[in-house]
């Protein structure tokens, strides 16, 4: 039993942070742009959930008199108890947040990006930085947003579901949306875009030349990539039933610094490499999590335990950039229709 836990939280773990791996392959592998600002978008996700829906919820219930936290979880109730008796309701309810959720992180990510779209470099990076960082402190501090430090009660679209099966159906759900959103990306990246992004992160001068707007090209790709990571932020917020298991992961550690090692781990500019990197950076964090007691008792370490896998991630990517740049997976041309002809014989 603790076996088939441990793959499942594996699985659970490699869905989720696969959806964020590859919306930053998009920006920073195919785009060169270095959003270090992940998190925001995933933030976003989580707000979708529970500063939108939830309100929502509390509205259609009739719940008043309390506060925010306590009125979301009284018509929490309420809803879980609809999608018990209807699963109906469960499933709208995912798919209505997800697509908010998609929605908003588009509007934000293209929002996010204006300020800084003609930034270069790490001074485009620091700036995603700092705005992600001001964002995840006004939400945490402020409990009018979605209960701040206390979190808030979100549905539970999977009510339906025996507590048993819980997380294995949530696994399978994640995991779903991942495989979506990979082919999504496959599609999209092995097209004139995705050629168009190598250009740009290669010499931004050449595309303006042949009268590309650099900055509206930023503006759309960072959209799309946190359209797909704000999908995360309402997926997980809906898995662990509160937004303060967002809000409270919510660091740069987490949601940015972990899905850049998982890309540069993979391979840039390859999704296949992007998803391989994140089922091996995910595999060893979790057996890390889970027996680092035990490592610490063998090897007798002089530091809190707790820092091992800072420790062993800190220098994997230092190895990675030193010794292996283009990552577990090179990086391929892209082959359009017309090169795949051509190296088939079809074509001279």
């Amino acid at each position: 039993m603790a076996l088939e836990q441990t793959l499942v939280t594996i699985l659970l773990w490699f869905g989720v942070y696969a959806i964020v791996a590859i919306s930053l392959n998009i920006e920073y592998g195919y785009g060169g742009i270095p959003n270090f600002g992940r998190a925001f978008a995933v933030l976003i996700g989580a707000l979708a959930v529970g500063a939108i829906v939830n309100r929502i919820f509390i509205a259609l219930t009739g719940v008043s008199g309390v506060t925010y936290s306590a009125a979301s979880g009284f018509a929490k109730s309420k809803i879980d108890a609809l999608i018990s008796s209807n699963p109906a309701y469960g499933i709208l309810i995912l798919l209505f947040c997800v697509a908010l959720a998609a929605v908003l992180g588009a509007i934000f990510g293209a929002m996010f990006i204006l300020p800084s779209a003609k930034l270069k470099s790490d001074y485009l990076a620091i700036t995603l930085l700092a705005i992600s960082e001001v964002s995840f402190i006004v939400s945490y501090y402020n409990t009018d947003i979605v209960g701040g430090y206390y979190g808030t009660p979100t549905p539970n679209v999977l009510a339906f579901v025996p507590g048993e099966s819980r997380e294995i159906a949530y696994t399978i759900l994640i995991l779903i949306f991942a495989a979506l959103v990979f082919l999504l990306a496959e599609r999209l990246m092995n097209s004139p875009y995705g050629r168009l992004l190598k250009a740009m992160r290669e010499d931004e001068d050449v595309v303006e030349s042949f009268g590309k707007d650099v900055m509206r090209i930023r503006i759309k790709t960072v959209a799309l990539g946190s359209s797909l990571a704000a999908i995360v932020g309402a997926l997980y917020t809906l898995y662990a039933g509160n937004v303060s298991g967002v809000v409270n992961l919510f660091a740069r550690v987490n949601w940015t610094f972990y899905p850049f090692l998982m890309v540069l781990l993979g391979g840039m500019a390859n999704n296949r490499g992007v998803l391989a990197g994140t089922f091996l950076f995910v595999a060893v964090w979790r057996l890390l999590d889970q027996y680092k007691h035990e490592i610490a008792a063998l090897l007798n370490l002089p530091f809190d335990v707790n820092w091992l896998q800072y420790i062993i991630f800190g220098a994997l990517m230092i190895l990675v950039l030193y010794y292996k740049p283009e990552g577990l997976i090179k990086e391929q041309p892209i082959r359009t229709e017309p090169i795949k002809e051509i190296k088939s014989g079809k074509k001279a």
